[in-house]
């Protein structure tokens, strides 16, 4: 047993400094090597961390050196407090570039998550609460950063936006990154953007919905546009989207064409759900409004970027109910976020691990299996590591 497994991963984390004396007695190294492996077994807290290699130490010591043996969950908690974020970040970043090669072409949601148990005082209740940018294709997660205490999503999606490599992607955001400043980061980035558009931005919304509505009910006469439909049918009910995508985009006027960079097709969903036991007239209609820079009528390629938007959501699940991120009580500095994006680390390296039956065939299972599995068998988390 060697290091290689770990190396790979930990070569991009060489940067970061812990901020403690020189003579300590565990290195930067280790404490994320375990810190890392940890997690990717489903250990959700310093605690258990700390227990987790102590029932391993025989076998970290084959690969790694441990002179004073297992650090405290003390030690854990403050280093992981002190590590500066945004380095920790551009290491991630860096990593997560390897392992996609490049964004071009591809859908890039980015949301955000609040980590509900991390509030530092039990009287103020103000938790961390996270961007990310997420890769719909391929379930990577490219880069988080937390927003300031005193702010919101609004002033940290830019500053997200200007760490990672966009270049020929496109970027979704819902209403409340739907700003003149975001748009025009995206597009300084090399990236075109599908923005949700809500009644936080009136006039745009107004004259959006209104230039819609009115080219649906006249079927688009004159004006180019496109149209696509889909049905899906699961957990109870059919839904049917309609997609219309319509580069008329002089009748929102001179002055909002002016403000939003690149502003150059309007699109609709209008989404349709019925229960399949309910009556046929019995159905819920709704219809959503988003503005893109993209100058083409493709309602195809509309639809499935605003429908891959919501695969972040997927990501958010699984850190809930697979990794148990919204019960954890870390709160110490920098703790919760940090052990947040070691818990990205981890999603991102399981969901790229494929185990296999010992006939060689797919082992088709979820994101917790697959962590128990690296902690029951020392060999399975070598070969997500080495992934």
């Amino acid at each position: 047993m060697d290091a290689r497994a770990t190396t790979g991963l930990l070569r991009h984390f060489q940067i970061v400094s812990d901020g403690r004396r020189d003579n300590v007695s565990h290195s930067l190294a280790n404490i994320l090597s375990i810190a890392i492996m940890a997690v990717l077994c489903g250990v959700e807290g310093w605690a258990g961390v700390e227990t987790w290699a102590l029932a391993h130490v025989d076998w970290l010591k084959t690969f790694l050196d441990l002179p004073h043996g297992i650090p405290s969950h003390d030690t854990f908690g403050r280093v992981f407090a002190r590590l500066d974020p945004l380095k920790f970040e551009q290491c991630f970043q860096a990593w997560t570039k390897q392992l996609s090669q490049s964004s071009n072409g591809l859908f890039v949601p980015v949301d955000g998550k609040t980590l509900r148990r991390s509030w530092k005082r039990a009287w103020s209740r103000t938790p961390v609460h996270l961007v990310s940018a997420f890769v719909a294709q391929n379930h990577l997660i490219l880069g988080q950063l937390a927003t300031d205490c005193k702010s919101n999503e609004i002033t940290a999606i830019p500053k997200l936006l200007a760490m990672l490599d966009l270049a020929g992607s496109t970027v979704t955001i819902d209403a409340m990154g739907c700003q003149r400043h975001i748009a025009s980061t995206i597009r300084e980035k090399g990236a075109h953007y599908i923005l949700a558009v809500k009644d936080n931005q009136p006039s745009l919304f107004f004259s959006v919905r209104t230039t819609m509505n009115e080219g649906i009910r006249e079927r688009f006469k004159g004006k180019a546009y496109g149209y696509w439909e889909e049905t899906d049918k699961g957990h109870g009910r059919v839904e049917t989207r309609q997609v219309w995508v319509s580069t008329d985009v002089k009748a929102l006027g001179h002055d909002l064409l002016k403000a939003w960079p690149g502003l150059a097709s309007l699109i609709v969903v209008e989404s349709t759900r019925r229960g399949v036991r309910e009556p046929k007239g019995k159905a819920s209609y709704e219809r959503r409004y988003y503005i893109s820079d993209h100058a083409h009528t493709d309602a195809k390629f509309f639809a499935e970027g605003i429908r891959q938007h919501w695969g972040v959501e997927s990501m958010h699940w699984s850190l809930d109910v697979a990794m148990n991120e919204d019960q954890s009580r870390v709160r110490m500095g920098k703790g919760a976020e940090n052990l947040s994006r070691l818990r990205r680390i981890a999603i991102n390296k399981l969901k790229d691990w494929q185990p296999r039956k010992p006939n060689g065939k797919p082992l088709k299972i979820g994101l917790k299996l697959k962590q128990q599995m690296c902690g029951w068998n020392p060999q399975y988390l070598l070969e997500v590591l080495s992934t």
